[in-house]
């Protein structure tokens, strides 16, 4: 019987001791889109061709011939350049003759625009203008159970919602 103890030792159930740790992390972030502006200002510019055409600036003693005017940016008003008048004379009177010439005032500078509620009055600009609205709370809504089930619904427009859950077990 002696000789039989130590093989009844060996198939006897051992027991094991470990540490089982579990961790729940909970995030969740709602969002809601400000309201906003963007708008660029419309550059001024001048063109000018033709043909059979004698261009000139100035007058009298400060007459320049073949020169053309244009955009003086040496004087800005509000931003603005001056216009520099271009004279124009046929070459060869009695002879066809073409002439285009175009100028665009750009926009003035703006003073500050200060929104005191949502999206404040803009001046209408000569360039492209984008206006967002910005979000609404709408039926926003979160939630967090302890059993770490999160739900997380967005509200109107410009809105978001993330939430997530990451459970981790360490076993030692």
């Amino acid at each position: 019987m002696k000789k039989l103890i130590p093989f009844i030792l060996f198939l006897s159930p051992s027991s094991a001791f470990a540490n089982i740790t579990a961790k729940y992390v909970t995030s969740a972030q709602i969002s809601i889109d400000s309201p906003y502006v963007i708008t660029n200002a419309a550059p001024s510019s001048y063109s000018i061709s033709g043909n059979n055409v004698t261009t000139s600036t100035g007058t009298g003693d400060s007459l320049v011939t073949n020169a053309i005017g244009g955009l003086n940016l040496g004087s800005l008003s509000n931003g603005v350049p001056a216009l520099v008048n271009t004279n124009k004379t046929v070459t060869n009177a009695g002879s066809a003759f073409t002439l285009s010439e175009s100028y665009q005032a750009g926009d003035v500078t703006q003073s500050a625009i200060t929104p005191s509620s949502g999206i404040a009055t803009l001046p209408v600009l000569g360039g492209q203008t984008t206006v967002i609205s910005g979000g609404t709370k709408g039926d926003l809504a979160l939630t967090s159970l302890s059993s770490g089930i999160t739900t997380c619904v967005a509200g109107g427009s410009g809105t978001s919602c993330i939430a997530s859950t990451t459970v981790s077990i360490e076993i030692d």
